[in-house]
């Protein structure tokens, strides 16, 4: 047995044993303790209680109840540490629980791939996206561990320590290191289709309207830069219209369950705006036209298009062709007949004051969302650890339920939980396509 050791020596009864864990330093000598290293901390023991698995087994999304009991509760979701909002709140967006890019995660390495290709995508797959998905949480190293690799690319800098955009984020990824095929494919009249992996609507303030929908906001930006798609996403991720982390161009605005771009294709049959057969001519200028079809693109088949520019408005109206598919099959098109390419919200990234959050959708029900914020609660001051979380938001649902008209004359002050979030500060709706989220 070993013999007692002495430590200290003090009066009787004036000696007080508190636990380490539960001790902080004085604020009073601050300036005396040194200034940590937030990037190298990750690596720490310090970590040791927050780290998360790994997981090799590809794992599809959870949905509905079952994923519902993996996600919510304190400490879920991706923890946030060191400015990394941004890139938690897009992960999971992306990821949580969506497949649609799930290809990324599975391409094999080519000759033209970076050095660090492979490195990357084992580091998504197995350190995070995995074990999001099953486990419903992924530590702050894992999260450090892939802006590292970020910074390895010529053109990023400050991944592992300043505030950046998710924009920014996408690009270096998907672009720069895993050289993901772009998700858009987008053509101005005339000119060489356009690679994006996002799509950024510009447009002037419509002071008639109070609450816009991504389906207008869309159509907007479309016709007055006379855009099309050249071909139907997969995934569509829509920036919305604002300046800078502050400034926004609308207070509130809706986003669409559901997204028609139908009439956003190009070399795609469309119905006539008036009898619902198949379109022939589309005119830009009739767009504004409140007389017919208010807020839709318009477009008319032969007999249609005649009638309606045979009034005096509209007899110097300059109409288009619509540009159709040479294989379309020679049939009678009647109302109804035309076959429509729709698109389903699964995500919004929002941001307030510099600070980044999600929403998502875990089912089909409209009350089926979920609120993650990276950093939502604090363990400890300057040498502490964010604890993320993740919060049933049922409440969005019923906000989804009204019309734009109503929430505009709603206060957002009224608005209740969470969703004066999702209505106030949106920054990138996410939309998938439920036909072709396997093949791209």
């Amino acid at each position: 047995m070993e013999p007692r050791k002495s430590y200290f020596t003090c009066a009787l009864k004036k000696a007080l044993f508190v636990k380490l864990k539960s001790c902080r330093p004085d604020s009073r000598f601050a300036s005396l303790q040194p200034v940590p290293n937030q990037i190298e901390r990750c690596n720490s023991l310090a970590f040791g209680g927050y780290l998360s698995e790994v997981v090799e087994e590809n794992t599809p999304p959870k949905m509905e109840k079952e994923g519902l009991e993996i996600m919510i509760g304190k400490k879920k979701g991706i923890q946030g540490h060191y400015n990394s909002c941004y890139l938690d709140s897009t992960l999971f967006c992306l990821f949580a629980f969506s497949s649609v890019l799930d290809t990324v995660l599975l391409r094999p390495k080519e000759k033209n791939d970076v050095e660090y290709y492979s490195e990357t995508q084992e580091l998504l797959r197995t350190e995070i996206v995995n074990p999001l998905r099953i486990y419903g949480y992924v530590c702050a190293t894992k999260i450090m561990k892939l802006r590292k690799i970020l910074e390895k690319v010529e053109a990023a800098s400050g991944f592992t320590s300043e505030e950046k955009d998710p924009e920014e984020f996408l690009n270096i990824l998907f672009h720069h290191i895993l050289r993901v095929e772009p998700l858009l494919k987008i053509r101005s009249a005339g000119q060489k289709v356009q690679d994006c992996y996002f799509y950024q609507i510009f447009m002037e303030k419509n002071e008639k309207v109070g609450v816009p929908t991504i389906q207008q906001l869309l159509e907007w930006s479309f016709i007055n830069s006379n855009l099309k798609f050249a071909e139907a996403p997969s995934c569509l991720i829509i920036q919305m219209p604002r300046f800078g982390k502050d400034f926004k161009l609308f207070k509130k605005i809706f986003p669409s369950l559901e997204l028609n771009i139908t009439d956003l294709l190009e070399d795609t049959p469309r119905p006539c705006r008036i009898c619902g057969g198949l379109a022939m001519y589309e005119c830009r200028e009739c767009y504004d036209d409140g007389d017919i079809a208010a807020g839709k693109i318009k477009q008319f088949c032969k007999t249609c298009n005649t009638q309606v520019h045979l009034h005096p408005k509209r007899l110097n109206h300059k109409y288009n062709p619509v540009s159709l598919p040479k294989d379309l099959p020679d049939r009678d098109w009647r109302h109804g007949c035309v076959p429509c390419q729709k698109m389903e919200l699964f995500a919004v990234l929002c941001i307030e004051t510099s600070h980044y959050v999600a929403f998502v959708k875990y089912g089909k029900d409209g009350s089926a969302w979920l609120f993650f914020d990276s950093m939502a609660d604090r363990d400890g001051g300057q040498n502490g650890f964010n604890i993320p979380q993740v919060t049933p938001c049922p409440e969005v649902g019923e906000y989804l339920k009204m019309s734009p008209e109503d929430l505009h004359s709603l206060d957002a002050r009224q608005i209740q939980g969470c969703a004066r979030r999702l209505l106030c500060d949106a920054y990138m709706c996410m939309y998938q396509s439920p036909t072709m989220s396997l093949y791209k």
